[in-house]
Protein backbone atom coordinates (compact mmCIF):
# COMPACT_ATOMS: atom_id res chain seq x y z
CA UNK A 1 0.00 0.00 0.00
CA UNK A 2 2.68 2.47 1.05
CA UNK A 3 4.95 1.04 -2.03
CA UNK A 4 3.75 3.48 -4.79
CA UNK A 5 3.53 6.76 -1.97
CA UNK A 6 7.36 5.73 -1.84
CA UNK A 7 8.20 5.17 -5.08
CA UNK A 8 6.41 8.68 -6.22
CA UNK A 9 8.24 10.80 -2.88
CA UNK A 10 11.05 9.28 -4.14
CA UNK A 11 10.65 10.44 -7.95
CA UNK A 12 9.55 13.54 -7.09
CA UNK A 13 12.52 14.06 -4.41
CA UNK A 14 15.41 13.37 -6.74
CA UNK A 15 14.94 16.18 -8.86
CA UNK A 16 14.98 18.56 -5.77
CA UNK A 17 17.35 17.18 -3.90
CA UNK A 18 19.88 17.42 -7.00
CA UNK A 19 19.08 20.92 -8.12
CA UNK A 20 19.45 20.98 -4.13
CA UNK A 21 23.31 19.62 -4.23
CA UNK A 22 24.11 21.94 -7.61
CA UNK A 23 22.89 25.24 -5.65
CA UNK A 24 25.17 24.35 -2.52
CA UNK A 25 28.51 23.27 -4.96
CA UNK A 26 28.17 26.38 -6.70
CA UNK A 27 27.70 28.85 -3.29
CA UNK A 28 30.64 26.98 -1.90
CA UNK A 29 32.87 28.04 -5.21
CA UNK A 30 31.58 31.55 -4.98
CA UNK A 31 32.78 31.60 -1.57
CA UNK A 32 36.16 30.46 -2.41
CA UNK A 33 37.74 33.68 -3.84
CA UNK A 34 35.69 35.54 -1.44
CA UNK A 35 37.76 33.66 1.28
CA UNK A 36 40.67 33.84 -0.26
CA UNK A 37 41.02 37.94 0.48
CA UNK A 38 40.99 37.49 3.94
CA UNK A 39 43.85 38.44 5.96
CA UNK A 40 46.42 35.35 6.18
CA UNK A 41 45.99 34.24 9.46
CA UNK A 42 42.39 34.05 9.36
CA UNK A 43 41.32 30.93 9.80
CA UNK A 44 38.79 30.83 7.29
CA UNK A 45 41.53 32.23 4.68
CA UNK A 46 41.78 30.31 1.89
CA UNK A 47 45.31 30.12 0.11
CA UNK A 48 46.11 31.06 -3.21
CA UNK A 49 47.46 27.21 -3.98
CA UNK A 50 43.93 26.51 -2.95
CA UNK A 51 42.20 28.27 -5.46
CA UNK A 52 44.59 27.77 -8.33
CA UNK A 53 44.06 23.65 -8.05
CA UNK A 54 40.12 24.40 -7.69
CA UNK A 55 40.08 26.47 -10.69
CA UNK A 56 42.82 24.24 -12.79
CA UNK A 57 40.15 21.51 -11.92
CA UNK A 58 37.11 23.75 -13.05
CA UNK A 59 39.00 24.35 -16.76
CA UNK A 60 39.33 20.56 -17.18
CA UNK A 61 35.77 19.71 -16.42
CA UNK A 62 34.53 22.79 -19.12
CA UNK A 63 36.63 20.41 -21.05
CA UNK A 64 34.70 16.86 -19.77
CA UNK A 65 31.75 19.28 -20.64
CA UNK A 66 32.47 19.87 -24.41
CA UNK A 67 33.93 16.10 -24.88
CA UNK A 68 30.77 15.10 -23.24
CA UNK A 69 28.43 16.87 -25.83
CA UNK A 70 30.23 15.65 -29.01
CA UNK A 71 31.16 11.77 -27.28
CA UNK A 72 28.40 11.05 -25.18
CA UNK A 73 25.44 13.20 -27.52
CA UNK A 74 27.11 12.38 -30.60
CA UNK A 75 28.80 9.19 -30.64
CA UNK A 76 32.06 11.15 -31.69
CA UNK A 77 35.19 10.31 -29.24
CA UNK A 78 37.71 12.71 -29.67
CA UNK A 79 41.55 12.16 -28.36
CA UNK A 80 42.27 15.04 -29.73
CA UNK A 81 40.36 17.77 -27.21
CA UNK A 82 43.85 18.69 -25.56
CA UNK A 83 44.78 20.67 -28.76
CA UNK A 84 41.75 22.59 -28.49
CA UNK A 85 42.69 23.66 -24.72
CA UNK A 86 46.06 24.25 -25.40
CA UNK A 87 45.44 26.44 -28.60
CA UNK A 88 42.97 28.57 -26.77
CA UNK A 89 45.63 28.54 -23.36
CA UNK A 90 48.47 29.75 -26.01
CA UNK A 91 45.83 32.69 -27.65
CA UNK A 92 45.96 34.23 -24.44
CA UNK A 93 49.63 33.46 -23.85
CA UNK A 94 50.76 35.56 -26.20
CA UNK A 95 48.70 38.27 -25.06
CA UNK A 96 50.15 37.99 -21.37
CA UNK A 97 53.65 37.98 -22.91
CA UNK A 98 53.25 40.56 -24.95
CA UNK A 99 52.10 42.54 -21.49
CA UNK A 100 55.22 41.44 -19.50
CA UNK A 101 57.49 41.96 -22.48
CA UNK A 102 56.10 45.54 -22.72
CA UNK A 103 57.60 47.63 -26.22
CA UNK A 104 59.94 44.97 -26.56
CA UNK A 105 60.71 41.69 -27.68
CA UNK A 106 59.15 38.16 -25.33
CA UNK A 107 62.03 37.19 -23.29
CA UNK A 108 62.34 33.32 -24.87
CA UNK A 109 62.68 35.79 -28.62
CA UNK A 110 65.83 37.56 -27.14
CA UNK A 111 66.94 34.83 -26.06
CA UNK A 112 67.13 33.01 -29.66
CA UNK A 113 68.59 36.08 -31.06
CA UNK A 114 65.07 37.07 -32.68
CA UNK A 115 64.47 41.07 -34.52
CA UNK A 116 61.22 41.26 -34.75
CA UNK A 117 57.83 39.76 -33.83
CA UNK A 118 56.38 37.04 -36.54
CA UNK A 119 53.48 38.16 -38.67
CA UNK A 120 50.47 35.64 -36.04
CA UNK A 121 51.98 37.90 -32.94
CA UNK A 122 50.36 41.50 -34.48
CA UNK A 123 47.79 42.46 -32.54
CA UNK A 124 48.32 40.17 -30.28
CA UNK A 125 49.31 43.22 -27.08
CA UNK A 126 45.30 43.97 -27.63
CA UNK A 127 43.15 41.96 -25.66
CA UNK A 128 40.10 41.88 -27.17
CA UNK A 129 42.09 40.75 -30.76
CA UNK A 130 43.52 38.00 -28.38
CA UNK A 131 39.93 36.87 -27.15
CA UNK A 132 38.93 36.70 -30.91
CA UNK A 133 42.04 34.41 -31.15
CA UNK A 134 40.56 32.34 -28.38
CA UNK A 135 38.03 31.62 -30.25
CA UNK A 136 39.09 31.55 -34.48
CA UNK A 137 42.42 29.52 -33.62
CA UNK A 138 40.08 26.06 -32.23
CA UNK A 139 37.27 27.04 -33.89
CA UNK A 140 38.85 26.85 -37.44
CA UNK A 141 40.78 24.27 -37.01
CA UNK A 142 37.80 22.15 -35.32
CA UNK A 143 35.39 23.77 -38.51
CA UNK A 144 38.49 22.67 -41.05
CA UNK A 145 38.80 19.13 -39.96
CA UNK A 146 35.50 18.55 -38.71
CA UNK A 147 34.31 19.63 -42.59
CA UNK A 148 36.59 17.12 -44.26
CA UNK A 149 36.26 14.39 -41.81
CA UNK A 150 32.41 14.33 -41.68
CA UNK A 151 32.65 14.65 -45.38
CA UNK A 152 34.04 11.65 -45.97
CA UNK A 153 31.92 10.00 -43.58
CA UNK A 154 34.83 9.22 -41.23
CA UNK A 155 33.42 7.85 -37.56
CA UNK A 156 34.09 5.41 -34.78
CA UNK A 157 37.65 3.98 -34.29
CA UNK A 158 39.22 5.64 -37.48
CA UNK A 159 37.91 9.29 -36.22
CA UNK A 160 39.43 8.82 -32.60
CA UNK A 161 42.73 8.05 -34.35
CA UNK A 162 42.87 10.76 -36.84
CA UNK A 163 42.06 12.97 -33.72
CA UNK A 164 44.82 11.97 -31.78
CA UNK A 165 47.43 12.38 -34.75
CA UNK A 166 46.04 15.82 -35.24
CA UNK A 167 47.17 16.67 -31.27
CA UNK A 168 50.16 15.00 -31.54
CA UNK A 169 51.06 16.93 -34.29
CA UNK A 170 50.46 19.96 -32.81
CA UNK A 171 52.49 19.17 -30.08
CA UNK A 172 55.36 18.48 -32.39
CA UNK A 173 55.00 21.62 -34.39
CA UNK A 174 54.77 23.78 -30.92
CA UNK A 175 58.02 22.11 -29.47
CA UNK A 176 60.07 23.22 -32.25
CA UNK A 177 61.17 26.88 -31.44
CA UNK A 178 61.14 28.12 -34.35
CA UNK A 179 57.64 27.97 -34.49
CA UNK A 180 57.87 31.07 -32.22
CA UNK A 181 55.82 29.75 -29.40
CA UNK A 182 58.86 29.21 -26.96
CA UNK A 183 59.56 25.48 -27.86
CA UNK A 184 59.48 23.56 -25.24
CA UNK A 185 59.34 25.47 -22.34
CA UNK A 186 56.14 27.85 -23.42
CA UNK A 187 54.88 30.93 -22.26
CA UNK A 188 55.75 31.85 -18.41
CA UNK A 189 56.29 34.38 -16.27
CA UNK A 190 53.13 36.38 -16.47
CA UNK A 191 52.85 39.63 -14.87
CA UNK A 192 50.09 41.80 -15.45
CA UNK A 193 46.90 41.18 -17.36
CA UNK A 194 44.75 43.99 -18.41
CA UNK A 195 47.00 46.10 -16.35
CA UNK A 196 46.38 44.23 -12.81
CA UNK A 197 49.06 42.08 -11.13
CA UNK A 198 48.44 38.59 -12.31
CA UNK A 199 49.53 37.20 -8.79
CA UNK A 200 47.45 39.37 -6.93
CA UNK A 201 44.31 37.62 -4.56
CA UNK A 202 41.94 40.12 -6.30
CA UNK A 203 43.17 39.34 -9.72
CA UNK A 204 42.67 35.16 -8.84
CA UNK A 205 39.76 35.43 -6.93
CA UNK A 206 37.85 37.33 -10.00
CA UNK A 207 39.51 34.81 -12.78
CA UNK A 208 38.10 31.74 -10.62
CA UNK A 209 34.78 33.40 -10.95
CA UNK A 210 34.92 33.71 -14.63
CA UNK A 211 35.75 30.55 -14.71
CA UNK A 212 32.58 29.20 -12.43
CA UNK A 213 30.47 31.67 -14.63
CA UNK A 214 31.81 30.12 -17.89
CA UNK A 215 31.35 26.83 -16.39
CA UNK A 216 27.73 27.06 -15.60
CA UNK A 217 27.13 29.41 -18.61
CA UNK A 218 28.08 26.08 -20.74
CA UNK A 219 26.65 23.72 -18.76
CA UNK A 220 23.16 25.71 -19.32
CA UNK A 221 23.94 26.59 -23.26
CA UNK A 222 24.78 22.44 -23.45
CA UNK A 223 21.69 21.70 -21.26
CA UNK A 224 20.00 23.64 -23.62
CA UNK A 225 20.64 22.16 -26.63
CA UNK A 226 20.59 18.21 -25.75
CA UNK A 227 16.63 19.08 -24.62
CA UNK A 228 15.67 20.44 -28.19
CA UNK A 229 15.11 18.63 -31.03
CA UNK A 230 18.59 19.35 -31.65
CA UNK A 231 19.69 17.49 -29.02
CA UNK A 232 17.44 14.73 -30.10
CA UNK A 233 18.73 14.74 -33.82
CA UNK A 234 22.18 14.27 -32.42
CA UNK A 235 21.24 11.49 -30.28
CA UNK A 236 19.75 10.12 -33.45
CA UNK A 237 22.88 10.34 -35.22
CA UNK A 238 24.79 8.53 -32.21
CA UNK A 239 22.37 5.82 -32.23
CA UNK A 240 21.14 4.94 -36.21
CA UNK A 241 22.70 7.67 -38.52
CA UNK A 242 21.80 5.70 -41.60
CA UNK A 243 18.20 5.76 -40.01
CA UNK A 244 17.98 9.78 -40.10
CA UNK A 245 19.79 10.40 -43.60
CA UNK A 246 16.58 7.98 -44.32
CA UNK A 247 13.86 10.36 -42.88
CA UNK A 248 16.03 13.07 -44.91
CA UNK A 249 18.36 14.66 -42.63
CA UNK A 250 22.11 15.19 -43.43
CA UNK A 251 24.16 14.70 -40.10
CA UNK A 252 26.98 16.16 -41.40
CA UNK A 253 25.53 19.08 -40.71
CA UNK A 254 24.46 18.40 -37.21
CA UNK A 255 28.35 16.90 -36.16
CA UNK A 256 29.90 19.80 -37.41
CA UNK A 257 28.24 22.27 -35.65
CA UNK A 258 28.24 20.66 -32.38
CA UNK A 259 32.37 19.88 -33.01
CA UNK A 260 33.20 23.33 -33.05
CA UNK A 261 31.32 23.91 -30.65
CA UNK A 262 32.62 21.66 -28.43
CA UNK A 263 36.25 23.27 -29.98
CA UNK A 264 35.76 26.52 -29.20
CA UNK A 265 34.65 25.45 -25.21
CA UNK A 266 37.86 23.72 -24.88
CA UNK A 267 39.70 27.26 -26.46
CA UNK A 268 37.68 28.99 -23.58
CA UNK A 269 38.45 27.04 -21.10
CA UNK A 270 42.15 26.96 -21.76
CA UNK A 271 41.98 31.05 -21.90
CA UNK A 272 41.19 31.16 -18.29
CA UNK A 273 43.24 28.38 -17.51
CA UNK A 274 46.44 30.01 -18.63
CA UNK A 275 46.25 33.03 -16.14
CA UNK A 276 45.84 30.98 -13.05
CA UNK A 277 48.10 27.93 -13.35
CA UNK A 278 50.66 30.83 -14.66
CA UNK A 279 52.08 28.32 -17.74
CA UNK A 280 51.45 26.86 -20.52
CA UNK A 281 53.67 24.29 -23.00
CA UNK A 282 53.15 21.86 -25.22
CA UNK A 283 52.59 19.07 -22.95
CA UNK A 284 49.16 20.55 -22.96
CA UNK A 285 48.87 19.09 -26.25
CA UNK A 286 50.15 15.45 -25.14
CA UNK A 287 47.55 12.57 -26.17
CA UNK A 288 47.86 11.48 -22.94
CA UNK A 289 45.60 14.31 -21.57
CA UNK A 290 42.95 14.26 -24.03
CA UNK A 291 43.08 10.60 -23.53
CA UNK A 292 42.51 11.21 -19.37
CA UNK A 293 39.85 13.73 -20.74
CA UNK A 294 38.00 10.67 -21.89
CA UNK A 295 38.26 8.78 -19.05
CA UNK A 296 36.66 11.88 -16.88
CA UNK A 297 33.89 11.74 -19.26
CA UNK A 298 33.52 7.89 -18.76
CA UNK A 299 33.97 8.08 -15.17
CA UNK A 300 31.14 10.67 -14.31
CA UNK A 301 29.12 9.05 -17.03
CA UNK A 302 28.71 10.52 -20.51
CA UNK A 303 25.80 11.46 -21.92
CA UNK A 304 24.55 13.29 -18.83
CA UNK A 305 26.48 16.42 -18.66
CA UNK A 306 26.68 16.68 -14.93
CA UNK A 307 28.95 13.07 -14.88
CA UNK A 308 31.85 14.31 -17.08
CA UNK A 309 32.18 17.43 -14.17
CA UNK A 310 31.91 14.65 -11.78
CA UNK A 311 34.23 12.46 -13.04
CA UNK A 312 36.86 15.48 -14.15
CA UNK A 313 36.80 16.57 -10.62
CA UNK A 314 37.27 13.27 -8.69
CA UNK A 315 40.48 11.39 -11.65
CA UNK A 316 42.12 15.39 -11.25
CA UNK A 317 41.43 15.12 -7.39
CA UNK A 318 43.08 11.56 -7.20
CA UNK A 319 45.87 12.89 -9.71
CA UNK A 320 46.67 15.83 -7.29
CA UNK A 321 47.33 13.25 -4.39
CA UNK A 322 48.61 10.46 -6.56
CA UNK A 323 51.60 13.00 -8.06
CA UNK A 324 52.61 13.78 -5.00
CA UNK A 325 52.80 10.12 -3.07
CA UNK A 326 52.88 8.00 -5.81
CA UNK A 327 54.00 10.29 -8.92
CA UNK A 328 55.37 7.44 -10.92
CA UNK A 329 52.17 5.05 -10.72
CA UNK A 330 49.77 7.54 -11.84
CA UNK A 331 49.73 6.23 -15.52
CA UNK A 332 49.33 2.81 -14.21
CA UNK A 333 46.43 3.85 -12.37
CA UNK A 334 44.75 5.78 -14.74
CA UNK A 335 44.74 2.91 -16.68
CA UNK A 336 43.20 0.82 -14.26
CA UNK A 337 40.56 3.10 -13.81
CA UNK A 338 39.84 3.20 -17.44
CA UNK A 339 39.45 -0.39 -17.73
CA UNK A 340 37.55 -0.88 -14.33
CA UNK A 341 35.28 1.73 -15.31
CA UNK A 342 34.92 0.20 -18.50
CA UNK A 343 33.95 -3.37 -17.70
CA UNK A 344 31.88 -2.28 -14.14
CA UNK A 345 30.56 1.01 -14.77
CA UNK A 346 29.78 1.52 -18.50
CA UNK A 347 27.24 4.30 -17.35
CA UNK A 348 29.43 6.03 -14.86
CA UNK A 349 28.94 7.28 -11.30
CA UNK A 350 25.43 9.02 -12.46
CA UNK A 351 24.84 5.79 -14.07
CA UNK A 352 25.28 4.33 -10.37
CA UNK A 353 23.71 6.68 -8.51
CA UNK A 354 20.51 6.45 -10.66
CA UNK A 355 20.56 2.72 -10.21
CA UNK A 356 20.80 3.11 -6.46
CA UNK A 357 18.00 5.65 -6.66
CA UNK A 358 15.71 3.30 -7.68
CA UNK A 359 13.11 1.50 -5.87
Amino acid sequence: MNQPLLVTATQKAGPRLTLAIGALVVLLLVALPLLSLLPADHALQVSAYTLTLVGKILCYAIVALALDLVWGYAGLLSLGHGLFFALGGYAMGMYLMRQAAGDGLPGFMTFLSWTELPWYWAGTQHFAWALCLVVLAPGLLALVFGWFAFRSRIKGVYFSIMTQALTFAGMLLFFRNETGFGGNNGFTNFRTILGFDITAQGTRAVLFLLTVGLLLASLYLCWRLTRSKFGRLLTAVRDAENRLMFCGYDPRGFKLLVWVLSAVLCGLAGALYVPQVGIINPSEMSPTNSIEAAVWVALGGRGTLIGPLLGAGLVNGMKSWFTVAFPEFWLFFLGALFILVTLYLPKGVVGLLKKRSQP
